[in-house]
């Protein structure tokens, strides 16, 4: 990952997105040549010098202050994912690269396994930056099963299968919304491990072979994503819409617990004990009950 050409992307992108009537500008004339603000009007929102901030757009964060940054970030208007987006970057232009690199993680403790094993109604799973899934409950796997089919790559990986596999754009109805989740997640983390060699490469392999995340992934859009609402079609089950919560584990840094519900007497909650009971039928076929002899 090329840090200084994020930066210029992410901060051009950003000022592309706010008119001068947004930020309390007098838009004079109507020949401007760019979609969003000047680079002096932003430097003028941050209050620094246009040749200062010419600087940091091309790419130099590393020596800019937290006021500055700060400054930056009001100027543009970002949100909070944005905003520790912004601060990702200039952290990784501080850092020497070796430094950056993540150490190879250990197998998922075995208690953080018990407690998804012991959320017998929601679906449920860990995953990581990446978006690999590390461990999973059986509800999940029941959810996500058209990703885990004997072929699939280990650890499976839902933007690899959402992007590769023909059956991906089914398995996410709402498409152009799942998408936009998903690479948009994908460029946090990318923010926050620019060196990751597990991540770049999936990065490179996804904008190599998908045309559809390529052009999502030049659009530079970060989000945080802790709650909200999500459709499935699952190729047995059918449609579902599940609401979902994220919970960093913080004994567990970079991973998170994913874990999908429903309220009672709802479509949804009916499709879940549907799902439940498919999941047992297919248990039950795969360690069938050996008779006792008389």
């Amino acid at each position: 990952m090329d840090t200084a050409h994020d930066i210029r992307e992410f901060l051009a992108t950003r000022r592309a997105k706010i008119t001068p009537q947004q930020a309390g500008l007098p838009a004079f004339g109507s020949n401007r040549r760019v979609p969003g603000l000047r680079r002096e009007e932003v430097a003028l929102l941050a209050g620094v010098s246009i040749d200062y901030y010419v600087r940091l757009e091309r790419g130099h964060l590393a020596g800019a202050s937290e006021e500055v940054l700060d400054a930056v970030a009001n100027a543009l208007q970002l949100d909070d994912a944005e905003r520790a987006h912004l601060y990702d970057l200039a952290a990784a232009q501080r850092t020497r690269p070796a430094r950056r690199t993540r150490k190879p993680r250990g197998p998922i403790p075995a208690s953080i396994q018990r407690v998804l094993d012991s959320m017998t109604d929601s679906p449920a799973f860990v995953r990581n930056g990446r978006l690999d899934i590390l461990a999973i409950n059986r509800l999940g796997r029941a959810l996500y099963a058209p990703l885990f089919t004997p072929d699939a790559p280990r650890p499976v990986n839902i933007a690899r299968f959402q992007f590769l596999n023909s059956t991906g754009r089914d398995f996410f109805p709402d498409w152009d919304a799942s998408l936009n989740t998903t690479v948009s997640l994908l460029r946090t983390e990318a923010g926050r491990a620019p060196h990751e060699t597990e991540l770049t490469g999936l990065i490179g392999e996804l904008v190599t072979r998908s045309d559809e995340f390529r052009i999502a992934w030049a659009k530079h859009n970060v989000r945080l994503h802790h709650t909200g609402r999500k459709p499935f079609r699952h190729p047995e089950i059918g449609d579902l819409v599940l609401d979902f919560d994220a919970m960093a584990l913080p004994a567990q840094p970079g991973l998170t617990l994913t874990a999908y519900s429903a309220e009672p007497g709802t479509p949804a909650h009916d499709a879940l004990r549907l799902l439940s009971a498919w999941a047992a039928t297919k248990d039950a076929q795969a360690h069938p009950t050996v008779p006792a002899n008389d």
